[in-house]
């Protein structure tokens, strides 16, 4: 399930990070990271579904 997660992070970074943990802060900086850039988003969003 991972996997998946990390091909969504990957293409829609926000909705990667929301499956892995809802509506947290972790969500929300992720969508300013990803109207900022779209790499950092993709990272953070990683990150989140890895260490989890």
């Amino acid at each position: 399930m991972d996997i998946l997660k990390i091909i969504i992070a990957i293409l829609l970074p926000p909705l990667g990070v929301f499956l892995e943990v809802g509506l947290a802060g972790a969500f929300w900086l992720n969508i300013l990271l990803t109207i900022l850039g779209y790499i950092p988003g993709i990272i953070h969003a990683v990150y989140i579904i890895a260490k989890n």
